[in-house]
């Protein structure tokens, strides 16, 4: 499949440029529509228009820069996802192995916050994954 990466560098420069000064706040726990963009090979993409998809805040570094999982709705089983219940009755993942660091201009709205033990039982798959 051919990608369009001239699209999507148009929308990353109207991104950077619009958010100069109001990146959004977010928290560690949170989970974001975010412009992921088109990426390369089998990074994960974002859709649609504005080539976003649902993330998960994993840790803030400042408040221009975090970590961050992507999520997909494809039910995928192996030590690279994990389940992910925002209570809205959708199955979801997170897909582990395609943990990046983001600008917080990226991030679009908030959809959800995971509960603690959710969280912590991620973070625990991150670090074994590291191992």
């Amino acid at each position: 499949m051919q990608k369009d990466f001239d699209s999507w560098n148009k929308i990353k420069k109207t991104i950077d440029i619009n958010n100069n000064d109001s990146a959004p706040f977010y928290n560690e726990r949170e989970v974001w529509w975010c412009s992921l963009g088109l990426n390369i090979g089998f990074e994960q993409d974002g859709k649609g228009k504005d080539y976003a998809r649902p993330i998960l805040v994993i840790k803030g570094f400042s408040k221009q820069v975090l970590l961050c999982l992507p999520l997909t709705t494809k039910q995928k089983e192996g030590k690279y996802y994990s389940n992910v219940d925002l209570k809205d009755g959708i199955q979801r993942k997170v897909i582990l192995s395609q943990i990046r660091l983001i600008d917080s201009k990226r991030l679009q709205e908030k959809i959800s916050t995971l509960d603690e033990i959710q969280f912590k039982e991620i973070k625990q798959k991150i670090i074994r994954l590291l191992e």
